[in-house]
């Protein structure tokens, strides 16, 4: 494996909803001995596909791969149910994988949920040895490292307390601050810095960068606070519904993550390069709305980007984007210069301006025209939802027009 510290292939998770077990210790003893021989499990209902995904079954993860080098910082994304716990549970042996195979060099430390490992009658201290066993550390190494763990969690005044009487918080700064101390090669953490103060997560992140530019860990980070993962990472995987969406730049890929995940937009990709819209001379690979944020606002800037391919070497390519509202009329449309475009991969980039657009549904068409023919009209390639953005103070009912352009300074003499 050389530098690569994680290797994953072809690895999927399938749970049986609401199947525990077969009834009796001895069809569970036949089932598991059937698993562990590579055979048909005898309790399986006749004409059942394991591979199928019924009611019964729920892909958690399927068939993914990818490698993990030393030192990397991945930021792993993606919406609830996404798979993301279920693949670092994999990673830190809390589950087995349905299929495929995880290959890891070095030591793991997991913090997956708060707490964990924590006896809440115990005190902060008598955690810290409890916690830090757990995690495989030596008496003689916690007695070292004691008086600098309970320094990063910033509750000393609290240590010889009953972590029962601790809040979330205080649960995270501790269960966190041992972790970070472990003499580990791997480190694992799962949204756990959600639940602590902006100042306690700016720490950690700077914990976890020190770890991996500092110490050469590996470090593998879920968290749904995009700019955190910005800032630490420097690799991304985005996972959607158990399969991974896109790996690589982790601003490439926050970006691509805020694109396609908005639940105000539509994104078209069409990875299907036959059935893609098109002509024999273009074919539309993706469509979709950029902005810089968690949503799009009336006062917030953002482009309509169409990415194309262009199959022939100098062509010349005129495209113009048509914006519609909700009531089918054409807000406006933009055009390109025309260009003599070599054969690939191509994008055209429309900008709009902060404080142009008033709030409702939008969407988009294209149209592409060429030289040697007509073109096409790509409809419907994308649509979004722009929402309103007031102080307390401003006035709340609906603006009138679909455009509410913020470019004259009125004064009242």
């Amino acid at each position: 494996m050389s530098d690569t510290v994680i290797r994953i292939e072809n690895l999927s998770k399938m749970y049986h909803l609401g199947v525990i077990n077969n009834g009796t210790l001895w069809e569970d003893i036949q089932s598991f001995f059937a698993r562990k021989l590579g055979k048909e499990d005898p309790h399986t209902k006749i004409g059942d596909d394991r591979y199928d995904r019924d009611k019964d079954h729920f892909w958690a993860l399927k068939d993914i791969s990818f490698d993990i080098k030393q030192g990397d910082r991945i930021g792993i994304i993606g919406k609830n149910g996404a798979g993301k716990s279920t693949l670092l549970k994999i990673l830190s042996r809390i589950t087995a994988p349905t299929e495929g195979t995880v290959k890891l060099k070095g030591k793991i430390a997991s913090l997956l949920e708060v707490g964990t490992g924590f006896h809440g009658e115990l005190t902060g201290r008598e955690n810290i040895y409890l916690n830090g066993a757990v995690l495989g550390m030596k008496k003689r190494r916690i007695d070292e490292l004691l008086d600098s763990i309970i320094d990063f969690s910033g509750i000393e005044h609290y240590i010889n307390t009953p972590v029962k009487r601790y809040s979330s918080g205080m649960y995270v700064r501790l269960a966190f601050a041992v972790a970070a101390h472990l003499d580990c090669d791997i480190l694992i953490a799962d949204e756990v810095l959600a639940v602590g103060d902006a100042e306690f997560q700016k720490k950690a992140l700077g914990k976890m960068q020190d770890l991996s530019t500092g110490q050469g860990k590996t470090v593998l980070f879920v968290s749904h606070n995009l700019q955190a993962v910005k800032s630490l990472c420097s690799h991304g995987i985005i996972l959607q519904k158990g399969k991974i969406e896109f790996k690589g730049n982790i601003l490439d890929a926050v970006n691509k993550y805020s694109i396609y995940n908005t639940e105000k937009g539509i994104v078209n990709n069409y990875w299907d390069f036959e059935n893609a819209p098109g002509t024999e001379e273009i074919k539309v690979k993706s469509a979709y709305i950029q902005f810089d944020g968690e949503k799009l606002t009336v006062k917030t800037a953002f482009r309509i980007i169409t990415e194309f391919w262009c199959l022939e070497d100098t062509l010349q390519i005129h495209v113009s984007m048509h914006l519609y509202d909700n009531n089918n009329s054409c807000v406006f449309a933009i055009a390109s210069k025309e260009l003599a475009m070599k054969k690939g991969l191509h994008k055209t980039v429309f900008s709009i301006p902060a404080n142009f657009m008033n709030d409702g549904s939008f969407y988009v068409s294209n149209m592409f025209i060429t030289t040697s023919s007509s073109g096409f009209f790509h409809e419907h390639a994308n649509s979004f939802e722009i929402e309103e953005e007031r102080n307390a103070s401003d006035w709340h009912g609906k603006w009138p027009g679909v455009v509410r352009p913020n470019i004259f300074d009125c004064e009242i003499e």
